[in-house]
């Protein structure tokens, strides 16, 4: 599925975000952010404990839940961004931005992970924000698939499930495998 750079790399930096085990240093949260097209924001380290507890907001997005929970865990995120979107036409062709231009890092993190969320759940589907099936896992991801089924967060998780389900169905016939 082809996301917009504004909805998709956003919904995956907020995927990212959220499955982030530690509060980061700003030297550590510069390149994810730079992966995902935030480029340009030096955070200090108050900015960078604002988007740790953002993150643990984001998480809340994640897996399975009811549509109307979803929605309104992506609805406070829009509220708190508290983001002017405007409409850029800086490369000729007019697209959003969700911030303004100088605005502080740590807001315009907010602003863009909570519309790439949005944009998702509106325009792709919003079990598409989902959590991998691996029971060891439960990393957040967004789902680019065609069918939109993917159950896991990498073909690695998914290869390490159906592995482990293999070896337990062998073990439970008591055979060799």
């Amino acid at each position: 599925m082809h996301f917009n750079h504004y909805g998709g790399e956003s919904a995956r930096l907020a995927a990212e975000l959220a499955n982030s085990a530690s509060p980061w240093e700003p030297r550590e949260l510069q390149p994810i952010l730079e992966t995902h097209g935030v480029a340009g924001c030096v955070l200090t380290p108050a900015q960078t404990a604002e988007i740790w507890d953002w993150s643990r907001r984001l998480a809340a997005c994640f897996g399975e839940q009811p549509l109307e929970q979803r929605c309104a865990e992506i609805n406070k995120l829009l509220t708190d961004a508290a983001s002017r979107p405007y409409i850029s036409l800086h490369d000729g062709t007019p697209h959003m931005h969700y911030s303004a231009q100088g605005a502080d890092p740590a807001e315009h993190i907010k602003a863009v992970t909570a519309a790439g969320l949005s944009y998702v759940a509106c325009f792709a589907g919003p079990d598409r924000l989902g959590r991998c099936a691996r029971g060891t896992c439960g990393w957040a991801f967004v789902d680019t698939s065609r069918n939109g089924r993917r159950l896991y967060c990498s073909v690695r998780c998914a290869n390490n499930d159906a592995v482990a389900r293999h070896r337990a169905a062998c073990s439970d016939r008591r055979s060799v495998c």
